[in-house]
Parts: C-alpha cells; structure tokens; sequence
C-alpha cells in the first residue's frame, strides 16, 4: 500500500472539528466518490481502495448523494429509445 501526503494548515482540523486520521479518512472517501462519480473507477475499484464491501460503498454513495448507477449519455439514450 502507498502513502500520499497532504499539506494543510493546523487551523483546518479545528475548522472542521476533525482528528488528523479521521480528516485524512473523509479526504479519501470523497476522492474515491468523485472519481467512482466521474466515471474514472468502478463501484468494485472504490470499494477495494475504502476497504469495504459493496453494500458499505452503496451506504457511502449515498451518503454523498451520488447514485450508483452512473450512466453515459450514449447509454441512457439507448435505455430511453422506444425501438
């Protein structure tokens, strides 16, 4: 596993009323539902990189109130045509 640092200001922990770890935790979680949102990793891809089961990443999703179920708009074209 590798380990990636992130320069923030001391003020930001008492900001958010975090802990370091837990800070650095959420800092993940959001990156892994915003890449899983932009297409660039799968469900299986976000829930290997959080350590969680898929149901748990179903729960994270929608806690970030991104669906899981990400569609191009040539795929929701195709489900929406009547032929």
């Amino acid at each position: 596993m590798s380990t990636v640092s992130i320069d923030l200001p001391e003020t930001t922990f008492a900001v958010l009323g975090k802990e370091q770890k837990e800070l650095g935790r959420e800092i993940l979680v959001a990156a892994v539902v915003k890449w899983f949102e932009l297409g660039r990793i799968s469900q299986g891809k976000a829930s290997e990189i959080l350590g969680i089961s898929r149901a748990e990443m179903l729960d994270v999703l929608a806690q970030y109130r991104v669906s899981a179920w990400q569609y191009s708009s040539e795929d929701l074209e195709k489900e929406l045509s009547f032929e």
